[in-house]
């Protein structure tokens, strides 16, 4: 959430983008694991962005926090209690929990650097993000060769892992399994045909943050190159691959 937000001037940018989010946007469970172990032994964890509720461990105690009332009301019957807030603002008190995660959010907060100081203000013992390593992950075919414009929609000022690499933090890689069923940005690497499907699509913020008549071109470049097999002769070698580092980082800060 911005300043603006924050004052009633905007609306939360998910508030806009964020209906039928819970359709394709499940937690893997691989990837949950890993979210899981750096937690370590905390209790209690806030999740800042929590969105609909991906990767909340349900063996602690839980707070989420998000700005969209959109995403916050798909949260499913009898997940964590949730509160409206802003990553640079987190509604909770000094060391009020033993640790903060943020998934998959960091792109939409307009200061990256509050943020974290903000979840190592809550946070009694680790702050833990997943987030993308994107000098690794834009060698994704999908911005490589359709959706260049992608670059443009980094966090200003750099996100949670560029801050991470300036801390010292303990920086895990998380691969992404070829049949991760967590429908972000980077699942389909091995199923290209997915990224053709509107509802697919809207599970991903990228595509609702770019022109829709670049999006529209890009997919249709895709089609042509898939049927013509341009895409095989370019890729083919990821489909004997069972997962692939696409950037997909955890980072995992100590307090």
């Amino acid at each position: 959430m911005s300043r603006s937000e924050r004052s009633g001037g905007r609306t939360p940018r998910y508030d806009l983008i964020g209906s039928g989010y819970a359709a394709t946007r499940r937690e893997d469970p691989r990837i949950a694991a890993a979210v899981r172990d750096a937690l370590g032994d905390a209790s209690s964890v806030a999740n800042i962005g929590a969105g609909t509720g991906s990767y909340e461990p349900r063996d602690r105690q839980l707070i989420a926090v998000d700005p969209s009332k959109v995403m916050l009301a798909q949260r499913p019957a009898g997940a964590s209690p949730a509160i409206r807030g802003s990553a640079e603002q987190i509604p909770l008190e000094d060391a009020s929990v033993d640790a903060a995660m943020a998934v998959f959010t960091d792109q939409h907060w307009d200061d990256c650097a509050q943020g974290l100081a903000e979840m190592r203000r809550i946070a009694r013992r680790r702050v833990v993000a997943l987030t993308i390593d994107h000098e690794s992950g834009d060698h994704f075919w999908l911005i490589r060769d359709y959706l260049g414009q992608y670059r443009q929609l980094r966090p200003p000022g750099g996100g949670l892992w560029e801050l991470g690499l300036e801390s010292g933090a303990d920086i895990r890689p998380v691969p992404v399994p070829w049949d991760c069923v967590d429908g972000f940005f980077r699942a389909f690497w091995r199923r290209p045909r997915a990224y053709l499907d509107p509802a697919v699509r809207a599970g991903m913020s990228v595509f609702r943050r770019l022109d829709s008549l670049s999006v529209g071109d890009a997919m249709l470049c895709l089609s042509e190159d898939l049927a013509s097999g341009a895409w095989r002769e370019r890729n083919g070698d990821l489909l004997d691959v069972d997962e692939l580092d696409l950037g997909v980082r955890l980072i995992v800060w100590t307090t």
